[in-house]
């Protein structure tokens, strides 16, 4: 029985390896082979190992080493195997078996970061900008292709062919996987803050499942966000930083202890994390005082308007609304535009945020957009025009993957139909 607990609690500790740490892991071997499939195929291999010999020979010191060791050991055997078949592998593998005498064991402790590379390398403009968000929230974050679909508002299929296209010609025009020079940086960076945005959002509002929230994601992204700032401290870069800190500080208070969702202005704001809040703000004031707004600082600064106040009521919400009127002429998106209607109806009333509302929604656009139906209802259901609430709560209801916010939806529902 000890064996078989033993073994348990190996097999417990690999998957937590592979939780945490796959994805820096697969970076690392994607720079070390050079190649998106061979390094997948390697770092399977080595969690398989893991599986293997861990319980025999207990856990390394440094298990994402030991896998990212094992990984292009075996990738370099693999490759000599299949070279008695095919010569042109002979060079390959003499090649990998030379960069791995010559990095001296420091994979794992090199100051520069693989996964940084990697979105940078996913994010090269030879690619098209689908096909880069695709391929870095496939294998810099290990996101689903579902999740990616349901970000792009496209069929899984179509993400697993950009990503595949992707691959092919990253391997084809040998794209580097390197961190560009600093000339070739700032016009890779639109693409890279796009990525690092949406991974945090389906980490701070996950797509679908049980949860609300899922806080790897975003910490990732959070991480990944410092980095950027780190090696490229432009006004944009700052500000998506401060966006997701100032976003994440409100986390506690989101859900409530048994899971269920809790929208902003209900939420228990001494839950808040004050440090976070000072730590964005900060950066909001940094990314201002260098004088070039975009989207990113733009919601930042909205986001900081928003902690700054104490309660829903005491919210400036005529600034936010300022704001909004200029993040609309940097941005104008619908999804910002249903956000100004939200914050004109805080200001003006409900008709007022309605009207605005439903003049997107006769355009055609958000149709599909289940925030915007369940905005909708929401400000019906103030107004008291509750067949038109409970049409939009049901249309939303429709739309949702997500079980927290599937509750939400009808809960609202019966609260209409009780009067």
């Amino acid at each position: 029985m000890g064996g078989e607990d033993a073994a348990d609690d190996v097999q417990q500790a690999v998957d937590a390896v592979y939780r945490a740490d796959s994805r820096r892991v697969l970076a690392t071997l994607i720079r070390l082979l050079g190649d998106f499939d061979l390094a997948e195929e390697a770092m399977h291999d080595a969690f398989m190992a893991a599986v293997e010999q861990w319980p025999r020979d207990g856990i390394p010191a440094n298990p994402r080493a030991w896998l990212v060791s094992t990984g292009r050991f075996k990738s370099i055997t693999a490759m000599r195997k299949r070279a008695r078949f095919d010569a042109s592998l002979i060079e390959i593998a003499e090649r990998l078996e030379s960069a791995a005498r010559d990095s001296g064991g420091q994979d794992d402790d090199s100051v520069d970061d693989d996964r940084l590379r990697l979105i940078f390398t996913c994010c090269h403009p030879a690619l098209t900008p689908d096909a880069q968000i695709a391929l870095t929230l496939r294998e810099v974050c290990g996101l689903t292709t579902e999740e990616i679909g349901h970000a792009f508002f496209t069929s899984p299929s179509t993400v697993a062919q950009r990503i595949v296209r992707a691959k092919a010609k990253i391997r084809d025009a040998g794209i580097p996987y390197q961190v560009p020079v600093l000339a070739a940086l700032g016009e890779r960076l639109d693409s890279v803050l796009h990525v690092i945005y949406l991974v945090f959002n389906e980490g701070y509002f996950a797509s679908s499942g049980e949860s609300l929230t899922r806080h790897d994601l975003s910490g990732e992204a959070i991480r990944l966000g410092r980095l950027l700032v780190e090696l490229l401290p432009e006004p944009e870069a700052i500000g998506l930083l401060a966006l997701m800190l100032l976003h994440e500080s409100r986390r506690a208070a989101r859900t409530s202890p048994s899971g269920e969702l809790i929208l902003l202005g209900d939420q228990d704001r001494s839950r808040w994390n004050r440090d976070l809040i000072a730590e964005g703000s900060a950066l909001v004031e940094r990314a201002l005082t260098l004088r070039r707004l975009g989207p990113y600082t733009l919601q930042a600064a909205i986001a900081a308007v928003h902690a700054e106040a104490t309660t829903e009521a005491s919210t400036d919400w005529r600034q936010i609304v300022g704001l909004y009127d200029i993040l609309v002429r940097a941005d104008p998106a619908p999804v910002v535009e249903l956000n100004r209607a939200a914050a004109v109806a805080m200001r003006d009333g409900p008709l007022a945020g309605l009207t605005l509302i439903d003049g997107i929604l006769a355009r055609g656009d958000l149709t599909d957009y289940l925030h915007a139906h369940s905005a909708r209802a929401d400000l019906c259901r103030r107004l008291g025009r509750v067949a038109d609430a409970r049409a939009s709560y049901t249309r939303a209801l429709g739309l949702t993957r997500q079980e927290p916010e599937r509750r939400f939806l009808e809960r609202r529902l019966r609260e209409l139909a009780q009067g």
